[in-house]
């Protein structure tokens, strides 16, 4: 039986207007995302790939179109139930860490907690073995300013997987780094999608998008490619034959 995907947007349109100019970021985009996949988001600046994330993140709203996410319609939900699907079902990781800067890496990864309301012992033995997973169990008292830029990527990575959410959105993940943190923060990536995870990832790099078993293209507002990744594709043609 075809299984539903996780999320689906169709005909998705997003305009911005400024005085009376009008700028067409999104033309009508149609995609698709299955439970289990690794995406990666590609194009120039200006091609509507940050737009998109946003959107599929619900930080934006679409001018028009439909977007579905485990199955339900959310174009039609308040800011509150957006807000809450936010918390409870997406992990977020930016290119520039997003973390509070006076706070200890361990409370940067339960703040998602805090907001949800869940008891303080739980938040504290979560957030402890999540940065444990990102290989950081000596690091939970430093603040991001005692941490190196690779560093602080892991801990934003552990918080993005605090809720255990169904999908992981990554905004140019690696753009701070140097070429060393960038291949151990995607074998992290790695990782978490040979252990199921779903992952959404915009980048304009190569080596970084060779890790995701899908590429889109985006170009003016509108995808013009999809195709499995060189690696996964390499990968599938050289499997031993049983």
């Amino acid at each position: 039986m075809h299984k539903e995907p996780l999320l689906s947007i169709k005909d998705i349109k997003k305009d911005y207007v400024t005085g009376e100019i009008v700028t067409h970021a999104l033309r009508g985009v149609d995609f698709e995302v299955h439970e289990g996949e690794f995406i990666a988001i590609m194009g120039h600046s200006g091609s509507g790939k940050s737009t998109m994330l946003h959107i599929l993140g619900f930080l934006d709203t679409p001018s028009s179109g439909q977007y579905f996410f485990d199955g339900t319609d959310t174009t039609k939900l308040t800011e509150d139930d957006l807000a809450e699907i936010r918390n409870k079902k997406l992990g977020f990781v930016f290119q520039a860490f997003n973390l509070l800067p006076r706070t200890s890496a361990l409370d940067n990864v339960r703040m998602p907690m805090i907001y949800a309301g869940i008891d303080e012992k739980i938040q504290f033995e979560k957030a402890k073995k999540a940065l444990a997973a990102v290989g950081l169990s000596h690091r939970l008292k430093n603040n991001p300013n005692e941490l190196s830029g690779g560093e602080q990527q892991r801990v934003a990575i552990a918080r993005a997987l605090i809720n255990n959410p169904r999908l992981i959105l990554a905004d140019e993940p690696t753009g701070n780094l140097d070429s060393k943190s960038t291949e151990e923060i995607m074998g992290i990536f790695d990782d978490l999608h040979r252990k199921g995870h779903t992952i959404i990832i915009v980048t304009h790099e190569d080596n970084v998008s060779d890790h995701a078993e899908k590429i889109v293209r985006m170009k003016d507002g509108m995808v013009f490619e999809r195709k499995i990744s060189e690696k996964h594709e390499y990968i599938a043609h050289n499997k031993p034959r049983d």
